[in-house]
């Protein structure tokens, strides 16, 4: 089985299993169509149908089917779908399986999508053949003004931590932050941090200071490997904040920091230190804190 059949074979299957047997028997009708030679309109068509046909019900995975999905595509993770964004991935995998035409149907589709459509078809990514002919795709998709869709690319997708540039991966990372969105869910965060994104975050914390405003505490889990004599001050800062996920995120950077003056900073903040150490404290849970401030 190829690359490309696993994934498609499980969502089959996944559908199958959830779906009325009408609404089963209306998607696989269209896929046997759209197998055997569907036009463009065709696939158009049955993509646009998809809510009226199954409903836009969460498809529920627990957590043996996110495994399988791991399995037949590392990095993919579907946990947040719904039934009507599997089963456009569904009808675009099986009617058109070449990467030039594939490529060019998802831009025609991209162009006219709705917002739910173009979060099923950035989802997607990580599942279309001939990946690098999307990269400009995804691009644009990261440089949205509609959240939900960037982060359909930004979050819980292996792609852009696999194809983007540095410079478009730096883009999207500070974007997130713009936006109000959480780095955690970014696949790939921490391998591709870099001294470039560190030192234009750390420009943004001074301006956001200066304003008086406050720093999402996520962006300190890019500054910590990248420390250099003139930002621990801006880490002790961030370590007598009066938000504690913002104090947490700093002893988190300070603990993956070679400054010499990390170690005696860490000692003004013993329980949080000694939380981290047992797994308490994680850039996970300071996510989690930052989405409640």
């Amino acid at each position: 089985m190829t690359e490309l059949a696993q994934p498609l074979e499980l969502m089959r299957q996944w559908l199958q299993d959830r779906l009325s047997p009408d609404a089963w028997g209306w998607l696989s009708q269209t896929i046997a169509r759209l197998e055997n030679g569907g036009a463009d309109r065709d696939l158009y068509f049955a993509i646009s149908l998809v809510p009226r046909k199954l409903g836009k019900a969460d498809l529920v995975l627990n957590a043996v089917d996110l495994a399988a999905a791991d399995t037949a595509r590392s990095g993919w993770r579907p946990a947040g779908w719904s039934v009507d964004q599997a089963a456009r991935m569904v009808l675009m995998l099986c009617a058109t399986p070449e990467g030039a035409e594939f490529a060019r149907r998802l831009e025609q589709l991209c162009i006219t999508a709705d917002v739910r459509e173009s979060i099923a078809f950035y989802q997607g990514l990580p599942l279309y053949p001939e990946p690098e002919r999307y990269i400009a795709r995804a691009g644009e998709g990261a440089r949205t003004n509609m959240k939900a869709v960037f982060e359909a690319v930004a979050h819980h997708n292996p792609y852009p931590s696999e194809y983007f540039s540095e410079n478009a991966w730096n883009q999207m990372v500070l974007k997130t932050i713009f936006v109000g969105s959480s780095l955690d869910p970014i696949q790939g965060l921490d391998a591709r941090r870099n001294r470039d994104l560190a030192l234009t975050l750390i420009d943004y914390a001074h301006e956001r200071w200066a304003a008086s405003r406050t720093i999402a505490p996520e962006l300190w889990r890019m500054i910590g490997p990248f420390v250099e004599s003139g930002m621990i001050a801006d880490l002790q800062r961030a370590l007598a904040s009066d938000v504690l996920a913002e104090r947490q995120a700093a002893a988190l950077a300070l603990r993956e920091c070679t400054h010499e003056d990390a170690p005696a900073l860490l000692k003004t903040v013993p329980d949080i230190d000694s939380n981290i150490e047992v797994g308490r404290v994680s850039w996970e849970t300071v996510c989690r804190e930052a989405l409640l401030l």
